[in-house]
């Protein structure tokens, strides 16, 4: 359904170290640079980041998430504490299986995207 997805940001650079970082846990980047955008890209889609081409800052979508699909448990563990290494911030619950047996683990990026790593139930 979807050919991509991308994200505004405020820092360019730091918001690459963190995609590099994460993303790299999932066997994706590092980021390919497209005239200042970066382009994470696997068989499945496209994840890019982006300065606002209209010049207004970035913001972060109240309600907004953006999921990746992680293979089991410790692929989603890697994915939150590479998050929070490279800038990001742990919210929500701890990462982990949710009653529903789905296994998800919370992140803000450093411009305050909305971002999870999700494993279905098994």
């Amino acid at each position: 359904m979807f050919s991509h997805v991308m994200l505004g940001t405020n820092d360019i650079e730091a918001s690459k170290r963190f995609y590099d970082a994460v993303l790299g846990t999932l066997g994706i980047g590092p980021g390919v640079d497209n005239n200042g955008r970066y382009f994470y890209i696997s068989p499945q889609g496209i994840f890019a980041i982006t300065s606002p081409i209209d010049g207004e800052p970035a913001t972060a979508a109240n309600g907004g998430t953006v999921g990746f699909m992680v293979e089991n448990d410790e692929q989603g563990d890697s994915f939150h504490a590479a998050g929070i290494a490279n800038g990001g911030t742990a919210i929500e619950e701890p990462p982990g299986r949710r009653e529903n047996g789905m296994y998800l683990a919370y992140l803000r990026d450093p411009d305050g995207n909305k971002i999870c790593a999700l494993g279905r139930p098994a």
